[in-house]
C-alpha cells in the first residue's frame, strides 16, 4: 500500500505554498516569466525552514513563523508545480547556487545597475508595448540568511508610495527616492514621465541631483507654499484624462493602450516630501481624491514623511533608525536593505543626458503621419461617446482634441498666415482616418476666396473625395444664405433626431444609438471657417443665423452635432454680444500665434507663441486649460491627399458623393433640369441656396398669375433665365404639346433666342420666332384666341410667349398691341398660355399693368441687377433689403414665398 506524505512533509508544502505566495505577491508572477524566480525564493525560503528547529512550528523561528501565519500570503495565486513534495529532496541539493543564478537572469531591475546601463534604454520604449509593474529598490533578508532576495515596489499604473524616515534614516529615505525616479526616467523616451517635487522645508526642493531635467520641462520644482496648486493641477489632469481621453469605455490609460497599440499621455509622478506633520485638512481631502482617481490616469504619489490615510493602491516603506527598512510588499518580518546612494556627479550626469535626448526628441518635427492611426486601425474607432483626434504635439506625444458632450463646439482664431487652414486640414483628416463614415459626417464651408475644403469633393484632376464630407461649400464670401441654410439643416436634423430619441423614450444620441442600432446615426461635425461674414450686416440674414446659431449649440451636443467656427478675428462679431448662450457652449478654443479674443479675456497665451503652434484649451479658454502643441505641415503631398485616397479606396463605392457648392462658378443647366421634381411643368430659373442645390423654378399651372417677369437693365443673365424658363418647360411637356413663341427684340438677344428656337425643336415642341416688326400682330391674334380658349373644354396646345426685352415693343405695339398684351397677362395663364418676359426695369412693367391688368397678373418675378426699392411698387407694404450681386437673382413667387428668396443663374453651357 503505497504511503501518504508525512505530517513534516506536510508541513513543509504548506511552507512551500505559502511562500510561493508572498514572492509571487511580491514580485507580479502572474506572468509566466515570472515563475523561475519565484520557485527559486520558495526553495531558498524552504531551506531556511528546513534548517530550523522544531519541525512542527511550535520551536520554529519567530520570524518564519511570523511569515508564515502573516494575512497577506492568504489570497488564491498560482501554483507553481502540481507535486512539490516530489521534489522535496532535489531542495537541498545546491539550494542556494540555483537560487543565485536564476536571480541572475530573472531578477526585475538588479540592484548593482550602473547609471550608464540605465541611460541605455533611453529613447527606447515608449510605454506603448508591456510597462514594468515592479522596481527595485534594495534586498530582502530573513534573519540575515542569505542569499538575499531582490525587494521591488509596484508603481506606474499600479500603486502610490508612502515612504516613512526617522531623523537619522532621512538621507537613506531621500536616496531611495531619487535612485527609483532615475530608474523609472531612464526605461522611457524622455517626455513620457514627468516628475513633479514639492518639498514642504525647502525652496530649492529634494533630489537635487534629478535638477537637470528641469530645462527640459521634465521636472516640475514646486514652492513650498504651493502644494494647494499643485493638487489642483493633479485633479485637472485627472478631470481632462476622464471627459477628454478615456472614451469607448476605457477604464484606464493602461486598458487604452493595450487596446490602441499606443499611449498618448505621459504618467505623472508627483514626489511631496513633507515633515512628518499632518497636513491641513482641505489638502489632505484633496491628495485623497488625488490618490484614488490618479492612477487609472497615469498620476502616481511617491509620499514621503506625508502621513495619510488614502482607500487607494498604496505600498510602504519604513526606515528605522539604522537605516534598514520593512515594506509592506514583504511583511514586518522581512528586513530590507535599501540600494546604497548612487553617486552625485553620476546622477546629474545621467539626468543631463536624459535632458539632452528630451530636447533632441522635442527638436525633431512630428510629421502629419505621426498623428494617424495604425494602417490597420483606421476606421475602427466608434464615435458613440464622442469624437477624439490628435491636432499637435507637445514634448514628442501626440496631443488629442475632443468633440463631445463635455466640450461640444470649437472656436479656433488665428490672423491671416498663423496656421488656420492647415490645422483645419489636420482636423479632419485626423478625424477621418479614426472614424469611418457611418460614425462621422462632416459639413464643410469656406466664406472666404479660396478653395481648401474643395480637394474634399472630386474635380477635374482628381476624382477621389473624402466620403465623411457630404457638404463642401467654398468661395461663398457673398453667399451668406448658403450659412443660413446649413445652420437651417442642422436645425432640422436636430429635431429629427430629437423626435426619434423621444420615440426610442431616450434622450441624447449616445442612448438612442443603443436602442436603435440598426439606424444610421452618424456624428455631424460642421466646419465654417471665416464664419464672421455669415454674420456681417445688420439684416435678416444676421437675425436669422444667430438665432439658429444658438439654437443648435445650445441643443446640438446631445444630438451629436457639433460646430467648429472658425476666425482670422473674432472680436468684430458683434452679432454675439450680449448672447453669452452661444459662446458658452463653445468649450473647446483653439488659438494660433496673435489669436485674439479667442481664449479668456486675461488669457494672453498666443502673444509669444511660435508659428505653427497653436493654444488648446478644453476648459472655455481659461489659463488653466493651456496646452501649447505644434501642428504638423498638412498641406504638402502626401499627407491630405494621401488620406483622402486611402479612405476612398475603402468607403466610396456605393456612397454619394458630397455636394460642392462653389460660389464663383454658375450651375449647369441639364444637371439643375435633373434636380427638377416630378409633376406639372415648371419654369427652372436657376439654383436655390440650400444644403440640397435644389433647382429654383416656378410652376405653370393653368391658373391666373402664372406668368413670369425677369427684372434686368443689362441682358447677359436675363437671358440666360429666360431660357433656361423656356426649354425647361419645352423639355417637360410632352412632346408636341407646347408652341414657344420667341421674340428677340432687342439685338443681343438674337443669339440666345435661336439658340433656344433650336433647343425647343430637340424638344418635340413647335418655336415660332417672331420680329420686333411682326410682335404686335402676333400678340393680337393670340389675345382673340383666349375668348374661345376660356370656353373650350377639349384639350389644347399650351403656349409659352417669351419676350426678350418686352419694353423694346413699347413703340411698335401701339394701343392695340398693348391692350392684347394685357389681355394675354391677366387672362392667358387660365387658358394655358403663358407670358416669360424681360423687362429692362419694374417700372416698365409697371407702367404696363396700370390699366387693364394689375401686379397679380404677374404672379412670379426674378430681379437682377436691379435695387430692391425698384421692386416695392410690386408687392406693396413689403421691404425687399436687396443689392444687386453677379450672378444671383433674387426669386419672388405669390404661391410659394413669404418672403424674396436668393436664386443663383443658371449657365445654359452644355445645356
Amino acid at each position: 500500500m503505497a504511503r501518504g506524505p508525512s505530517k513534516r512533509q506536510q508541513r513543509i508544502t504548506a511552507a512551500f505554498d505559502a511562500l510561493c505566495a508572498a514572492m509571487a505577491r511580491a514580485l507580479g508572477a502572474a506572468e509566466g516569466a515570472r515563475e523561475a524566480t519565484v520557485r527559486a525564493h520558495a526553495e531558498a525560503m524552504a531551506e531556511m525552514w528546513l534548517r530550523t528547529e522544531g519541525l512542527d512550528g511550535a520551536q520554529a523561528d519567530p520570524e518564519l513563523r511570523g511569515l508564515l501565519t502573516n494575512p497577506r500570503l492568504a489570497g488564491p495565486l498560482e501554483r507553481v508545480r502540481s507535486d512539490r513534495t516530489a521534489a522535496f529532496g532535489e531542495w537541498l541539493d545546491g539550494g542556494p547556487q540555483r537560487l543565485a543564478r536564476i536571480l541572475a537572469e530573472a531578477a526585475p531591475d538588479a540592484a548593482g545597475r550602473e547609471p550608464d546601463q540605465w541611460l541605455g534604454q533611453v529613447g527606447k520604449t515608449d510605454g506603448a508595448g508591456p510597462v514594468p509593474a515592479l522596481w527595485s529598490i534594495g534586498t530582502g533578508r530573513i534573519g540575515g540568511a542569505e542569499p538575499g532576495l531582490p525587494v521591488a515596489v509596484p508603481l506606474l499604473d499600479e500603486s502610490h508610495l508612502q515612504i516613512t524616515s526617522t531623523h537619522d534614516s532621512r538621507a537613506r529615505a531621500e536616496a531611495l527616492v531619487e535612485n527609483l525616479l532615475l530608474r523609472v526616467m531612464s526605461s522611457f523616451r524622455p517626455g513620457m514621465v514627468h516628475l513633479h517635487v514639492w518639498d514642504v522645508g525647502q525652496f530649492t526642493g529634494s533630489l537635487p541631483g534629478l535638477y537637470p531635467l528641469t530645462r527640459t520641462g521634465l521636472l516640475t520644482v514646486h514652492d513650498p507654499s504651493m502644494l494647494a496648486q499643485l493638487l489642483e493641477e493633479l485633479s485637472d489632469r485627472i478631470r481632462r484624462v476622464h471627459t477628454r481621453v478615456l472614451v469607448d469605455g476605457h477604464p484606464s490609460l493602461r486598458a487604452m493602450a493595450e487596446t490602441t497599440g499606443g499611449r498618448t499621455e505621459p504618467w505623472v509622478v508627483a514626489v511631496l516630501v513633507g515633515n512628518r506633520a499632518a497636513l491641513s485638512a482641505d489638502d489632505h481631502r484633496q491628495l485623497q481624491r488625488v490618490a484614488r482617481g490618479g492612477l487609472a490616469c497615469g498620476v502616481q504619489l511617491v509620499l514621503l514623511d506625508v502621513p495619510m490615510t488614502v482607500n487607494a493602491p498604496i505600498e510602504t516603506v519604513r526606515f528605522d533608525d539604522s537605516g534598514a527598512a520593512s515594506t509592506s510588499m514583504t511583511g514586518p518580518h522581512v528586513t530590507v536593505e535599501p540600494d546604497p546612494p548612487l553617486p552625485t556627479a553620476e546622477v546629474t550626469r545621467a539626468c543631463h543626458t536624459i535632458a539632452d535626448e528630451h530636447e533632441r526628441w522635442r527638436s525633431r518635427i512630428g510629421t502629419f503621419a505621426d498623428l494617424l492611426p495604425p494602417s490597420a486601425q483606421w476606421g475602427t474607432t466608434r464615435s458613440v461617446s464622442g469624437l477624439h483626434a490628435p491636432v499637435g504635439f507637445a514634448d514628442g506625444l501626440p496631443v488629442q482634441m475632443a468633440l463631445s458632450d463635455a466640450a461640444p463646439h470649437a472656436l479656433i482664431g488665428g490672423p491671416s498666415g498663423s496656421g488656420k487652414t492647415n490645422l483645419l486640414l489636420t482636423m479632419i483628416s485626423s478625424m477621418a482616418a479614426r472614424y469611418g463614415p457611418d460614425e462621422l459626417e462632416f459639413y464643410l464651408l469656406d466664406f472666404k476666396e479660396g478653395v481648401s475644403f474643395a480637394q474634399f469633393a472630386p474635380g477635374r484632376r482628381d476624382r477621389t473625395w473624402l466620403p465623411h464630407a457630404r457638404l463642401v461649400g467654398v468661395n461663398i464670401n457673398t453667399d451668406r444664405e448658403f450659412g443660413l441654410a446649413l445652420l437651417q439643416f442642422l436645425s432640422d436634423e436636430m429635431r429629427r433626431r430629437a423626435e426619434a430619441a423621444k420615440t426610442h423614450e431616450v434622450t441624447k444620441l449616445e442612448e438612442l444609438r443603443d436602442a436603435d442600432p440598426d439606424a444610421r446615426w452618424p456624428r455631424i461635425v460642421a466646419v465654417i471657417d471665416e464664419f464672421q461674414y455669415l454674420f456681417a450686416e445688420r439684416d435678416a440674414v444676421t437675425r436669422q443665423a444667430t438665432l439658429l446659431l444658438e439654437d443648435v449649440a445650445r441643443r446640438g451636443r446631445s444630438q451629436g452635432i457639433h460646430l467648429v467656427l472658425a476666425s482670422q478675428d473674432v472680436s468684430g462679431i458683434e452679432a454675439f454680444w450680449g448672447r453669452p448662450a452661444i459662446f458658452e457652449q463653445f468649450v473647446l478654443r483653439i488659438a494660433l500665434p496673435r489669436a485674439r479674443r479667442v481664449l479668456a479675456e486675461l488669457n494672453d497665451a498666443t502673444l509669444g507663441l511660435p508659428r505653427w503652434h497653436a493654444v488648446l484649451n478644453h476648459e472655455s479658454g481659461h489659463t488653466h486649460g493651456n496646452e501649447v502643441v505644434r501642428i504638423p505641415d498638412a498641406t504638402g503631398k502626401g499627407s491630405v491627399d494621401e488620406v483622402q485616397r486611402v479612405l476612398h479606396e475603402t468607403y466610396a463605392e456605393g456612397r454619394r458623393e458630397p455636394r460642392l457648392f462653389d460660389g464663383s462658378r454658375s450651375p449647369r443647366f441639364a444637371d439643375l433640369l435633373a434636380r427638377l421634381p416630378e409633376g406639372e411643368p415648371s419654369a427652372l430659373v436657376g439654383q436655390c441656396i440650400d444644403v440640397a442645390g435644389s433647382a429654383a423654378a416656378v410652376g405653370l399651372p393653368d391658373a391666373p398669375g402664372r406668368n413670369l417677369a425677369v427684372f434686368a437693365s443689362a441682358g447677359r443673365e436675363a437671358v440666360r433665365v429666360l431660357g433656361a424658363a423656356a426649354a425647361s418647360l419645352a423639355g417637360r411637356h410632352p412632346r408636341g404639346e407646347l408652341d414657344v413663341v420667341i421674340a428677340p427684340l432687342v439685338a443681343e438677344a438674337a443669339e440666345p433666342a435661336q439658340r433656344l428656337a433650336e433647343q425647343v425643336t430637340a424638344a418635340g415642341q413647335r418655336a415660332e420666332t417672331v420680329t420686333l416688326d411682326g410682335l404686335r400682330a402676333r400678340v393680337v391674334a393670340l389675345a382673340a384666341d383666349i375668348g374661345g380658349r376660356l370656353g373650350d373644354t377639349t384639350p389644347r396646345r399650351h403656349i409659352t410667349v417669351v419676350l426678350y426685352a418686352a419694353d423694346a415693343a413699347d413703340t411698335v405695339l401701339e394701343r392695340e398691341g398693348t391692350e392684347a398684351l394685357r389681355k394675354l397677362l391677366r387672362f392667358g395663364p387660365e387658358t394655358g398660355v403663358h407670358v416669360l418676359g424681360w423687362w429692362r426695369s419694374p417700372a416698365r412693367l409697371k407702367a404696363l399693368l396700370t390699366m387693364g391688368a394689375s401686379s397679380d397678373d404677374v404672379g412670379a418675378w426674378v430681379a437682377l441687377d436691379v435695387q430692391g426699392s425698384e421692386l416695392q411698387p410690386l408687392v406693396p407694404g413689403m421691404m425687399i433689403p436687396w443689392s444687386p450681386r453677379p450672378g444671383r437673382g433674387l426669386l419672388f413667387d405669390r404661391a410659394q414665398h413669404a418672403q424674396p428668396e436668393v436664386v443663383i443663374v443658371p449657365s445654359l453651357e452644355g445645356s
